[in-house]
Parts: C-alpha cells; sequence; structure tokens
C-alpha cells in the first residue's frame, strides 16, 4: 500500500471544486452543499491516514461526499423543513437554479434537466458525464455492478432525451 504524498492543502486545493459540484448536483442548493464541502474535509483530515494512493483518495471524497448528500436529506430538519418549503416551490426551483450558477452554467437545460433526475439516475450521469468516470469506476465506487450503471445511464439518457424535447417522462 502507498502512502498518499498530498498534503491536506493541497488535496483541497485540487478537489475543492470536484467535492463542491458533486455536493450541489447531490442536494439542490448551496448552503447544504456548503455543509457537506466542510464534512468531507473534516472527515479527510480524521481519515487521512487511511488513504492509500490519490485514485483513492478521489473515490473516497466521491463517496463521502455522496453519503453526506445523502444524511443531508435524510436529516430529521431536512424533512420537517421539506414538508414546509412544498408550499413553497418557486423559492426552491430559484435555490437549485442559483446553486448550479454558482458551479456550471444555470442557462443549460440540460444541466438542470439532469438536476431534476431521480437519485439513482442523477449520481450516475453526473459521475460519467461531468466526473468523467467510467462505468467500471462508478460501479465500484458506488457498490453497483457495471450492467446497472449502464442501464441506469441509459434510463437517464431516456428521460432526458424526452424532457429535453417537451414530452412527458
Amino acid at each position: 500500500m502507498g502512502a498518499l504524498r498530498l498534503k491536506t492543502d493541497e488535496i483541497i486545493d485540487k478537489y475543492a471544486d470536484m467535492v463542491y459540484r458533486i455536493a450541489v448536483n447531490e442536494t439542490g442548493n448551496r448552503e447544504d452543499a456548503q455543509d457537506i464541502f466542510q464534512e468531507v474535509f473534516l472527515r479527510l483530515v480524521r481519515y487521512r491516514d487511511r488513504i492509500a494512493s490519490e485514485e483513492h483518495l478521489k473515490a473516497w471524497l466521491i463517496r463521502v461526499t455522496i453519503n453526506c448528500a445523502k444524511k443531508q436529506k435524510g436529516s430529521f430538519w431536512n424533512r420537517k423543513v421539506a414538508s414546509v418549503e412544498k408550499s413553497e416551490q418557486e423559492q426552491s426551483d430559484e435555490r437549485t437554479a442559483n446553486a448550479y450558477e454558482a458551479v456550471e452554467n444555470a442557462d443549460s437545460p440540460v444541466l438542470l434537466a439532469v438536476r431534476e433526475l431521480p437519485e439513482k439516475y442523477r449520481s450516475v450521469v453526473y459521475l460519467f458525464y461531468y466526473e468523467e468516470m467510467s462505468i467500471a469506476q462508478i460501479g465500484k465506487l458506488l457498490g453497483e455492478k457495471e450492467s446497472t450503471v449502464k442501464s441506469r445511464i441509459y434510463r437517464a439518457r431516456e428521460i432526458l432525451k424526452m424532457k429535453l424535447e417537451g414530452e412527458k417522462p
């Protein structure tokens, strides 16, 4: 097992944008993404000695970011806030658009359509297209078979095609 040679500040410089983009993609808003960003890098400080290589580091950061986002969505606070905010859907849509504007081109109908995908499709599409990971890497990272990842990417493309062409998925 090789030792990770990067210093923590070098890791943050190199992977901060990726972690933040994934957090925004998973949560849909900047405030939660910022909380997740901080949590991920705090965990890195705690568990850094367990990370063997830079390849392992990148996979670890992605997995921890996704897990933190899932935990954030399922928290008691977010469940209660979500039930109150359902009546304020316009504000939620605006927050989502603003979060993406900070990360990518918010005018992109493709990016907004990706954001609206169900979570199981959104994650694989994001990792495949935006983080340029291979199907094998995504499968390993998410603990899914490659065939499952391929199937989800295919289904996500079909949903996106219908959404972008104005059809109902």
